[in-house]
C-alpha cells in the first residue's frame, strides 16, 4: 500500500502501486510494490519524446522545448507558445493531429467569459509536444500527414530513442489520448530512464528547459511543477496514476499508482524524497505543503492523503 485516505479519523480509501529508485547509474537502490508490471507510460516520457524532436531540428528556445514536454493546462502563455513555434515553422493550427479540447479549470472560464464557444486542438494539454512533432518532421522532410502513425520515421525514432533509455527490449505500442502512439514501461525502466534524464549529455537541454521553465512544463500547483521548483531537479506526470522524477548527482524516482488515481503521487513521492534524505528538512516541508491532498466536508478539510509506503533498500 502507498497512500490512505483519512477522512474524519477513518481510513476511507488506500492506493496501491509500485516506487522504484534507482541511482545515477539506473541500479536499482530502492523499491516498493511491483516494480516490473508494464502499462502505457503515457505523458510521463514526453521529456524523453522533446529530446527526439530537439535532435532532429535543435532550434527550439528552451521555453518552446519545455512547452513540447508539457501536459499544459491551456493557459494564455501554452497557447501563444503552441501557436509560435507552429508558425516559425510554417505550421499553422490546421496541422495539428491533437482533438478539439477545453483548456482547463480557470483558463476555460476565461475562453468562454471571452465568447470562444468552441474547442480547438491548440488548447489540448499535448498540443506543444505535437508542435515539437511537427516542426521535427517539417525541418527533415517527412510526412506531415502521418505524423502519428507508428510506422512513421518520427515515432520510429522516439521507440528506439525510449527503448535505449529504459533498457527494455520489447515496448508494446498503444494510442494516447492525443492521438500519438505511447509506450509501455514499468516503473523500475520507468526510473532508469529518468536516471539518464538527469544524467545524459544527450538530455541535458531538455533537463534545463524543464527546471528553469517548470510550469511551462507543467502548470501551477501540480505536483511535477513542485518538484522541480523545490529540488535540483525535474518531473512528469502521466496519465493514469505515474511519475517519474529525476534529481542532478542524485538518481531518480518513478511510481506508478494502480488505481490510476493520480491524487496520491505528491505525498508518495515527497515521502520518498523524504527517507531517501535526498531534500533537507526545509525542502521536505515545503513540499509536504505544496503537494497536500486535503479532504474537504461541510466546507472544511475533514481529512487528507496520507503516503504509507515503505522502501525496500536492495
Amino acid at each position: 500500500m502507498l497512500a490512505a485516505v483519512t477522512r474524519s479519523g477513518v481510513t476511507e480509501s488506500i492506493h496501491d502501486g509500485a516506487v522504484a529508485v534507482v541511482d545515477l547509474s539506473g541500479t536499482l537502490i530502492a523499491s516498493s510494490g511491483d516494480i516490473d508490471r508494464t502499462f502505457f507510460a503515457r505523458s510521463s516520457i514526453k521529456p524523453l519524446l522533446a529530446a527526439v524532436s530537439d535532435e532532429i531540428r535543435p532550434d527550439l528556445p528552451p521555453e518552446w522545448l519545455a512547452l513540447a514536454c508539457a501536459s499544459h493546462s491551456g493557459a494564455p502563455v501554452h497557447i501563444a507558445t503552441v501557436r509560435e513555434m507552429l508558425r516559425s515553422a510554417g505550421l499553422t493550427e490546421a496541422d495539428l493531429g491533437t482533438p478539439a479540447a477545453w483548456p482547463t479549470g480557470a483558463h476555460r472560464d476565461r475562453m468562454l467569459w471571452a465568447s470562444q464557444r468552441w474547442p480547438k486542438p491548440v488548447f489540448h494539454k499535448c498540443s506543444g509536444k505535437h508542435a515539437g512533432f511537427l516542426r521535427a518532421c517539417a525541418g527533415a522532410g517527412w510526412d506531415l500527414d502521418s505524423y502519428l502513425d507508428p510506422a512513421h520515421p518520427l515515432q520510429q525514432r522516439m521507440r528506439t530513442t525510449l527503448a535505449e533509455a529504459t533498457g527494455q527490449r520489447s515496448l508494446d505500442v498503444g494510442v494516447d489520448g492525443c492521438g500519438a502512439p505511447t509506450f509501455t514501461v514499468s516503473t523500475r525502466s520507468l526510473a532508469r530512464a529518468f536516471a539518464r534524464l538527469g544524467n545524459d549529455e544527450r538530455f541535458a537541454r531538455v533537463f534545463e528547459a524543464m527546471h528553469r521553465f517548470p510550469r511551462l512544463a507543467s502548470g501551477m500547483g501540480r505536483p511535477d511543477a513542485e518538484f522541480a521548483i523545490h529540488t535540483n531537479g525535474v518531473s512528469k506526470l502521466g496519465a493514469e496514476g505515474n511519475l517519474g522524477l529525476t534529481i542532478e548527482d542524485r538518481g531518480a524516482i518513478a511510481i506508478k499508482i494502480a488505481d490510476g488515481e493520480s491524487r496520491a503521487i505528491g505525498p508518495v513521492v515527497t515521502d520518498v524524497l523524504t527517507q531517501l534524505d535526498w531534500v533537507t528538512p526545509s525542502v521536505a516541508d515545503a513540499l509536504r505543503s505544496a503537494t497536500r491532498v486535503p479532504m474537504s466536508g461541510g466546507g472544511r478539510e475533514v481529512g487528507t492523503v496520507e503516503s504509507v509506503v515503505r522502501l525496500t533498500l536492495q
